[in-house]
């Protein structure tokens, strides 16, 4: 004698008469029921959103870029000053011979220097000394100027223009 109820094996078409769960209803669908029954409304949200949210991701990208570009000009005008900050006028090495740097050895070194230009733009930059000369206690200045076309979903827009200057005091 056994506890437990027998198992009773009940098609489930018979508990759920209102789910009309038949061998009828797995059966591929013609191509005139897809157009009446609702299988093919995701895939055309699909279609309307995929563009747009790409498009989004596409812009921030963009914006992401542009604003590391512009980070990349700072540290490389700031990075020219420092280089001529300490090659004034004054400036010797240890064999006792000159390392003053003019505007054009501040222009070359700011070219050479290995930041990665991701956007592919157009870096030009230019070197003065406000108060004359490469004496201590005078100024100088370098201004970077970058320029590139930014894409927007396979659009290229007119060419923008970012510039960053820095300005130090000469030490020796």
């Amino acid at each position: 004698m056994t506890l437990l109820p027998d198992i009773i094996f009940v098609p489930l078409s018979a508990l759920c008469p209102a789910c009309n769960v038949s061998r009828s209803s797995t059966r591929r669908k013609r191509p005139a029921d897809l157009l009446l029954g609702e299988s093919g409304e995701s895939l055309l949200t699909l279609a309307l959103t995929l563009p747009i949210l790409l498009g989004f991701i596409f812009g921030v990208f963009q914006l992401c870029l542009a604003y590391y570009s512009y980070e990349m000009i700072s540290e490389c005008a700031r990075e020219g000053t420092r280089y001529a900050i300490f090659r004034g006028s004054t400036c010797t090495t240890s064999s006792g011979s000159s390392c003053t740097v003019t505007a054009t050895g501040v222009q070359s070194f700011v070219s050479g220097l290995s930041f990665p230009n991701l956007a592919g733009g157009t870096m030009t930059t230019a070197a003065s000394y406000p108060d004359g000369d490469e004496v201590p206690g005078h100024r100088v200045v370098v201004k970077v100027t970058y320029t590139d076309g930014y894409k927007i979903l396979f659009l290229t827009t007119r060419p923008i223009t970012m510039s960053s200057s820095s300005e130090m005091y000469i030490v020796q």
